[in-house]
């Protein structure tokens, strides 16, 4: 199959260090690579993949001072995708919306998956337009807002299942692996940590929007006796700093549509102790792979019971359920369908017998 994927252009494919969207771009691609499908790649040209590579941007938004427009690079970059689109059986979109109106006259399937939150006030009616456009969720938890958009599956992440290997949690801290944002609320892992007498090592970005939200709310807390702040890590530090930890506390405080972090740490066999928010319940078995909790009480109580989950186990659920071969698997019959719809409309109507 000739499958376009088409990246942000936010974070080079995969992300030099933290980055989701991207992340899931590269591993979806090179295991359509290795499954010898004929992949192209559109994205910026400090990426890597094992896809041809189409470059777009010469490196990633995020590290190119020059940029003031971010939109004007993405709209180059769809004009390029719909100005090739015949060279393709199927385009895959992690671009959002803005490729909608272009890819409707392309000609060729298209699909998009939504990464990102929709809970927005200016989604519904944008989508009550393009309410045949087909889109992927990354969780069932994630459509609630936006129920008039056009699911056609929903996929869960998954990681290579060699990228991270299982530790022994013998360092015996808690870790906090994503950005200091309100919505991801490090704050609140401080809090669990202190209620629970533990460790914990912060791994997390701070975006140019969240500064502010850090130096008012979080680096005072830094200077707690429990809490060591390592900042962003790339994919190569993520093996050791999850595999060594005793647990990974995902306290978000927002409708999380899936949360990388949680299979990071599964994939290490790590267990997760998360707020019931968002993906969640869809992500971590309860009891199994982690505890799934309401108060910042009760998560400092799931902490002191992470000792009684089997590190195996959560390493097993992850190669279930997580791994990126399932998600390019399920993607592929995402792509046949839109295929089979794409030959079926384009039949001829058959003439009736006078």
């Amino acid at each position: 199959m000739r499958i376009a994927q088409v990246s942000p252009l936010t974070e080079a494919v995969p992300p030099k260090l933290y980055g989701g969207t991207e992340r899931i771009v590269a591993y979806l691609t090179d295991e359509l690579v290795a499954q010898g499908h004929d992949v192209t790649l559109f994205t910026s040209g400090d990426s890597e993949t094992a896809a041809r590579h189409e470059v777009v941007w010469p490196r990633a938004l995020r590290f190119d001072e020059t940029i003031r427009d971010p939109l004007a690079p993405h709209m180059l970059m769809l004009e390029t995708v719909a100005q090739r689109a015949a060279e393709f059986d199927v385009v895959h979109l992690h671009v959002d919306y803005i490729g909608y109106a272009i890819m409707k006259r392309a000609g060729v399937p298209f699909v998009t998956t939504l990464h990102g939150r929709l809970d927005l006030p200016e989604l519904p009616p944008l989508y009550d337009v393009f309410d045949d456009v087909p889109v992927v969720s990354i969780s069932d938890a994630q459509r609630a807002p936006l129920p008039q958009a056009n699911y056609i599956a929903t996929i869960h992440h998954g990681l290579p299942e060699r990228l991270l290997l299982p530790g022994s949690g013998a360092g015996g801290y808690l870790a906090f692996l994503g950005r200091i944002s309100p919505e991801k609320a490090p704050d609140a892992a401080i809090r669990i940590a202190a209620k629970a007498g533990m460790k914990l090592r912060i791994a997390a970005k701070v975006d140019r929007v969240d500064r502010d939200y850090f130096a008012e709310r979080i680096e005072p807390l830094l200077a707690s006796p429990h809490v060591e702040y390592i900042g962003e890590i790339g994919d190569g530090d993520k093996a050791a700093f999850l595999g060594n930890a005793a647990g990974l506390i995902f306290p978000i405080a927002w409708p999380e549509p899936f949360g990388l972090a949680m299979i990071e740490a599964m994939a290490c066999g790590t267990p997760v102790v998360a707020m019931r928010n968002g993906s969640v319940p869809e992500v971590v078995d309860d009891g199994v792979t982690g505890f799934i909790v309401d108060s910042e009480d009760a998560a400092a109580v799931a902490v002191r019971r992470l000792g009684t989950l089997d590190r195996g186990i959560i390493r097993s659920v992850f190669e279930q359920r997580f791994t990126a071969r399932r998600m390019a698997e399920d993607y592929l019959a995402v792509y046949r369908r839109l295929l089979a719809q794409s030959a079926l409309a384009s039949e001829p109507p058959l003439r009736a017998v006078v």
